[in-house]
């Protein structure tokens, strides 16, 4: 009776309903021109996992864990030269001005900081490893030389074979010039345009990475999704018209989807959000699911135009038998979508609300306003006259999956997959795969110079700070040091750390050169006076110590990021932890870029089955609402929790781990998988109803949805499938898995949902 009424209303207000719609697009439209790349750090992190509290409470003292590392290199292998030195300095000057950088932690050869202590005669001796003195000539060279050997950061802030010199620092949370939130892309153009397009040339090379640059590499690739963009709309057009065969009903769907994406833009605008890098695919997919609706609706029109009906009764018509299973669907994939803010990740949530608003509009755009334009269509002889049952042979083919033994073995091979797959899937990783950033290909800039870093350099970039909490002046207790060494010395020899450094390990060293520099006293006065005497001259600018020595990091240096390297390395932490904890010695994950790693990995795996429950416990609740019936509701669930299986084995065997960015996909195959499933089993439900056979009821159902089923099918897949040539790498792997999930769901629903349904409905057979 609603619909009736809402049909009635719509069809007679025609002029009205467009001109609101109109309106409501031209305000939307102006929102969106005004949308903004939006990116940051602490979006991509879990920011209420129990390390990142540790994180945010200890990030004032010893830094964060978005930082920025630039070596310069010089091409011809040694730094000992002039150029490279003015060079060097040039670049730590420019970046300690760079708006954003935190400059009491920026940190060179240049840095005062940066010293050198040696034993000599009279006790201890040092300096700046550069003196403020200091020319560029050979004598200076040779005492520059010496001293980067005297303060042993060979490796760390020197190449092991001095080819390069680092300058990294840390990076704040907001612009200190204008007040608001640091622009992570803004400063990635920064740092190239004003260090690397000002200092690079034939002699020396920059090689800059961070999570900014990684985010700014990104942000550039993303432009590209617009020219993939553009490609989607050219493919789905020509496919619909190869469809349809009428010009003016292949341009009301797309433009209508259009509408979709317009909205989607304009409203995240209004209420205060960006376009964040990681989640600008989803405008597309919101255009493919609208276009996926509108060719359903534009089918069933075309149907009613066959029997005879005018174009007003057509759409009508088809207004008042799609509303409720597409409108459904929409449901259903809305709601699985804001399962995701489940997940206490910025960028997750964030994605959630885009992907969410984007499908909730196609309702209107695509249900209401669709059959409302078609209605003033004057449908073509070319539309009018093809011929009705063309594709009858095909469907009477595929309506033998009801009967017994071919639903017998369809369902046979089914569970064989399951349990392929379902093994296979155990083995998918949480987290990176492969070393580098998992955004970009290898061939990448960016990962070329981390590559580049990680091989120059006896340290890496990955860094897992273990954060000792203790009492105040604890550095002056034997017994707290050598807890600390303890704790050192058993992660240093952990698979995957490269090396490790803390406080204990310093004081050793100073203890060394107190006695005429003797290996052999190399190790931690039990005596408190000595202890005193080694940890005294350690600044708070080390990072190693706080200001009352009361905190104090334990910093590993990890080989990579690996899903795998992070969780050994991890396990390993908490073992040590339950047996070195004390009530005065507290060790505490975590800081540093690995630590930030290692939570989202966790936040990720523990999300993971909680957000498949929520997807499909709204699918279920809302099939169980459109079918009232728990048989239809089976058959349209089963086969899409075979594909999400499925989908995990793939990910498993092309290497994808599951990360911030590849987990929504899941969600988002799942939302987007029900639609064919509940088009065609609301139509071969109905004819159950009416006590048709079910080999017939499937017929009819395919007869009616089965063309619209599979060519919105193959039509997403085919343009989905164009990002196996973008530039950003995790696109890519979207790509594959979207593609694989839209052509494997459409599969289930017209092979794998009637043989169900015959196992189901068997009064019916």
């Amino acid at each position: 009776m609603f619909i009736e009424t809402l049909e009635k209303f719509l069809f007679r207000q025609r002029t009205l309903v467009i001109g609101i719609f109109a309106v409501i697009t031209l305000v939307l439209g102006y929102q969106a021109t005004q949308i903004q790349l939006d990116a940051s750090f602490n979006k991509n992190i879990p920011l209420n996992h129990e390390y990142m509290k540790t994180y945010v409470k200890h990030s004032e003292d010893f830094g964060g864990a978005n930082s920025i590392y630039i070596s310069v290199c010089d091409r011809n292998g040694d730094i000992f030269n002039p150029e490279f030195f003015q060079t060097l300095k040039s670049v730590h000057d420019q970046l300690f001005f760079i708006p954003g950088v935190n400059r009491t932690l920026v940190n060179s050869l240049y840095s005062p900081s940066t010293r050198f202590i040696e034993v000599v005669e009279d006790g201890f001796a040092g300096g700046p490893v550069i003196p403020a003195d200091f020319k560029a000539d050979r004598a200076g060279l040779a005492q520059v030389k010496e001293n980067i050997e005297k303060a042993g950061i060979i490796g760390r802030s020197v190449a092991d074979d001095y080819s390069c010199a680092m300058v990294s620092s840390q990076l704040l949370d907001t612009n200190p010039d204008t007040g608001e939130k640091l622009d992570s892309i803004a400063l990635a153009a920064q740092l190239e345009d004003e260090i690397r397009g000002q200092f690079e040339n034939d002699k020396i090379s920059i090689h800059i990475i961070g999570f900014a640059k990684m985010i700014g590499d990104v942000a550039n690739g993303a432009k590209d999704v617009v020219m993939f963009f553009g490609v989607a709309i050219a493919i789905t057009t020509l496919m619909v018209w190869i469809f349809i065969r009428s010009v003016l009903l292949t341009v009301l769907p797309i433009v209508c989807s259009f509408i979709a994406v317009v909205w989607q833009l304009g409203m995240l605008n209004t209420i205060g959000f960006g376009l964040d890098p990681m989640s600008i695919l989803v405008p597309f997919l919101v255009f493919a699911i609208g276009v996926s609706h509108g060719v359903q609706m534009i089918n069933s029109i075309g149907k009613r135009v066959h029997e005879g009906c005018t174009a007003h009764e057509a759409c009508c018509a088809s207004f008042c038998k799609l509303l409720i299973p597409g409108g459904i669907a929409l449901l259903s994939d809305t709601v699985g979508f804001l399962t995701l803010l489940t997940i206490d990740i910025g960028i997750i949530r964030e994605l959630a609300i885009t992907a969410s608003l984007g499908v909730a509009v196609i309702i209107f755009t695509n249900l209401f306003l669709l059959p409302v334009l078609s209605s003033f269509v004057d449908f073509d002889n070319q539309f009018r006259s093809q011929p009705e049952g063309t594709h009858d042979h095909v469907w009477k083919k595929l309506a033998n999956f009801t009967k017994p033994k071919n639903a017998a073995v369809i369902l046979l091979i089914t569970g064989g997959l399951f349990v392929f797959g379902h093994f296979k899937s155990q083995d998918m990783k949480i987290g990176d795969m492969k070393a580098g950033a998992p955004q970009l290909h290898e061939d990448s800039r960016y990962n070329q110079d981390t590559f580049l870093i990680t091989d120059r350099y006896a340290i890496s970039t990955d860094i897992l700070k273990v954060i000792v909490e203790t009492k105040e002046a604890a550095c002056t207790y034997h017994d707290v040091m050598d807890r600390i060494d303890q704790f050192q010395w058993r992660l240093t020899n952990v698979e995957g750390v490269q090396s490790a450094i803390s406080l204990s390990t310093v004081a050793k060293v100073v203890n060394t050169g107190y006695n005429e520099g003797n290996l052999k006293w190399r190790s931690l006065p039990r005596n408190t006076q000595s202890l005193v005497q080694s940890t005294a001259r350690i600044e708070t600018s080390s990072g190693l110590l706080n200001r009352n020595c009361s905190v104090m990091p334990i910093i590993l240096f990890l080989e990579d990021h690996k899903a795998e390297t992070i969780e050994r390395i991890v396990d390993a932490v908490k073992q040590a932890k339950l047996e070195l904890d004390t009530d005065d010695v507290q060790f505490k994950l975590a800081s540093g870029s690995a630590g930030v790693m290692a939570a989202t990995n966790e936040a990720v795996s523990e999300a993971q089955t909680p957000m498949l429950i929520y997807v499909y416990g709204a699918v279920i609740a809302l099939c169980l609402l459109s079918f009232r019936s728990i048989k239809a509701t089976v058959a349209v669930v089963l086969p899409l929790f075979v594909v999400s299986t499925l989908a995990q084995a793939l990910m498993t065997y092309l290497e994808i781990g599951l990360t911030v960015s590849t987990m929504p996909v899941i969600a988002l195959g799942v939302g987007i998988g029900v639609d064919y499933g509940i088009y065609i089993l609301s139509t071969m439900v109905e004819s159950l109803r009416n006590n048709k056979s079910l080999h017939e009821s499937y017929f009819m159902a395919l007869k009616e949805r089965g063309s619209a089923v599979l060519f919105t099918g193959l039509t997403l897949a085919i343009g989905v499938s164009t990002w196996v040539f973008s530039a950003l790498k995790f696109q890519v792997d979207m790509g594959i898995l979207l593609t694989f999930m839209f052509l494997v769901n459409m599969l289930g629903a017209i092979i794998i949902l009637p043989a169900l349904a015959s196992l189901l409905w068997r009064k019916n057979r």
